[in-house]
């Protein structure tokens, strides 16, 4: 790695060690058991699966900690999604603000359907405004299913790049490993999507993606298809996606539809947290556009509780295409004003 921030090999050595934590885990204890609820906490549910890696977590980003002049680590599974390490030094009085997912896509490699990803954002420590603008180093790396023998390594550096490997858990071998998001000028014959991952007004999800495709595309033939999706039930598989070339378009607007579901007598159910979307960086020093989806940078807060929208475009051309039509899509259906 020709990537330089004094946290890059610490955390990718702390990535590998919970990697390995997770999948000797899949390995050696069943679906019922990784999948048994052990917490509700403050972002989302947590299973047997994720208090896994909690401890491991814990015991290696407090000797970074040490070594680097403190650490406020956010997380969901800790106490009020915040915690100083060192234990107990004041929070001004460390140097690096840390937001990570240890375990980003549970529920599908809980179940060995799919690979999950740990995720880190490393930014200078500004108190509690620190915000995913402020993330100078991003670090995700895939936990693959135990049938699965290579994972892949991202990370990026601001203003810096953004390298990646493959490794062989076999053998150990490691190969550089291209990214290459898709250069496309239209989502046809392409994968592009609205996310809808949990039941609550999917049908309004799906009906702004049957919007955007026809808009965009308009009517398909018969016999045919005008692009596809992939419901990735992961921020950071969704971004690797992007990343990797494999995907188009992503748009991930579950937070705007509280007020439909509010009108329906329902509560807003899980959304993308800020912890979800912290490697976002790796995607934008590729020049992959990570927007909000009312348009303009996308920036929040570190914080665990905060619902996060957000639009991914593999490349600018599509950012110019899509953006404006899904914009006026969003305002047409009362959910942006």
């Amino acid at each position: 790695m020709n990537l330089e921030h004094p946290l890059l090999l610490p955390v990718l050595e702390l990535h590998r060690k919970l990697r390995t934590t997770v999948i000797e885990a899949c390995a050696q204890q069943s679906i019922e058991a990784l999948a048994r609820v052990a917490e509700d906490g403050e972002g989302d549910t947590l299973f047997e699966i994720d208090k896994i890696s909690e401890s491991a977590l814990l015991d290696g980003l407090s000797i970074i900690a040490t070594a680097y002049g403190g650490l406020v680590l956010v997380a969901e599974g800790i106490d009020k999604g915040k915690v100083t390490l060192p234990f107990g030094r004041p929070d001004a009085q460390c140097r690096y603000r840390v937001i990570m997912d240890p375990i980003d896509g549970t529920r599908e490699i809980m179940y060995q359907k799919r690979p999950a990803w740990i995720l880190t954002g490393i930014a200078p420590n500004r108190g509690d405004t620190t915000a995913l603008s402020d993330i100078e180093l991003a670090v995700q790396t895939e936990i693959p299913l135990t049938k699965q023998y290579l994972t892949d390594e991202l990370c990026a550096v601001r203003g810096q790049g953004a390298l990646a490997e493959r490794v062989n858990l076999i053998t150990g071998s490691r190969s550089p490993l291209r990214m290459r998001p898709s250069r496309a000028t239209s989502i046809e014959q392409g994968f592009a999507m609205i996310s809808r991952f949990f039941p609550g007004a999917r049908d309004e999800l799906a009906a702004i993606d049957d919007a955007l495709v026809y808009r965009l595309l308009g009517p398909c033939q018969p016999g045919k298809a005008h692009c596809f999706e992939d419901q990735y039930l992961s921020t950071g598989g969704q971004l690797y996606e992007l990343i990797m070339g494999h995907d188009r378009f992503v748009a991930d607007v579950r937070p705007m539809l509280s007020s439909i579901l509010r009108d329906r007598g329902l509560p807003l159910g899980l959304c993308c947290h800020p912890y979800d979307i912290c490697t976002a960086l790796i995607a934008e020093e590729l020049g992959v556009e990570i927007r909000s989806p009312a348009g303009g940078k996308l920036d929040y807060r570190l914080d665990v509780g905060l619902d996060v929208s957000w639009v991914g475009f593999a490349n600018e051309n599509l950012a110019q295409l899509i953006e404006p039509v899904l914009r006026e899509i969003l305002i047409q259906r009362g959910l942006l004003a």
